[in-house]
């Protein structure tokens, strides 16, 4: 199966994203361009649950401390309400699409990702059922995964959305395409924006260091330079709302922020 793509949504761009999206995934999908595959997010979501159930909950290094009661909490608002609405934001456009979570099918296999147990039930993928996800995409839907994960024992684990979606990328021998509300990254040069087209691991840390890159965009660079490390084929950061430019990826036109190796961009 060729030219997978592996598109990561977080839950900040989720609402922000026009039908058009969907409907050029649509497009993608039925002429056969690229055989996507979502993972997605749910923060925002789950922090207004978590507030309305007054779940008390905390971050240590950017990832959500999961308790038995965050747990519920998040699995209730990623694999309930945002992946269906994805689904049917798909299937609107005019494109099967089939949502499920990491515990499905065991396609999300998972151990915790902190052994000293101070993360409570956050995990990190160890094995993707490439075969249930393959299996879903020749039958011509689009697979809308949220990021719940699952051990032997069937314990569930909350997985960052990042994590999750550069694992499936490396396993699908795939593409990583995280979805962002604007261009790239971006600096201002002499007065004008401009956007970065190629970052390298050094790169994207002086940019850090300098407060270019800043904010959302952080864990973002941080989840392309992963997916890289995972064996991932490219990783690349590109507009959401602007839908036309996920095509113009697709055929090979220069779009976005590209994540590259140090060696692939001294060659």
């Amino acid at each position: 199966m060729l030219n997978v793509i592996i598109l990561k949504i977080g839950g900040s761009i989720l609402a922000k994203l026009p039908s058009t999206f969907y409907e050029m995934l649509a497009e993608l999908k039925r002429s056969r361009q690229c055989e996507p595959i979502i993972v997605h997010g749910g923060g925002p979501e789950i922090n207004q649950a978590l507030a309305r159930m007054q779940v008390e909950s905390t971050f240590i290094d950017g990832l959500r401390v999961t308790t038995k009661e965050v747990l519920d909490v998040v699995e209730m608002v990623m694999s309930g309400s945002i992946n269906k609405k994805i689904v049917t934001d798909l299937q609107k456009a005019g494109t099967g699409a089939i949502g499920l979570s990491g515990v499905d099918g065991s396609l999300l296999q998972s151990e915790p990702f902190d052994e000293t147990g101070k993360m409570g039930f956050v995990g990190k993928v160890t094995d993707v059922n490439t075969s249930l996800l393959k299996h879903l995409m020749s039958y011509g839907a689009i697979p809308v995964i949220s990021p719940i994960g699952m051990d032997a024992s069937g314990q569930h684990y909350n997985i960052n959305g990042d994590i999750a979606a550069a694992a499936v990328a490396s396993a699908m021998k795939g593409r990583l395409v995280l979805i962002s509300d604007i261009p790239g990254v971006m600096e201002k040069i002499n007065n004008e924006a401009i956007v970065h087209k190629y970052l390298t691991q050094s790169k994207i840390e002086d940019l850090i260091v300098s407060g270019v890159i800043h904010g959302g965009m952080i864990p973002k660079v941080r989840s392309a330079l992963q997916g890289l490390a995972e064996g991932v084929e490219e990783s690349i950061i590109i507009n959401g709302l602007t839908p036309i430019d996920l095509k113009k990826y697709i055929h090979g036109e220069e779009v976005g922020t590209k994540v590259i190796k140090e060696e692939v961009y001294h060659v």
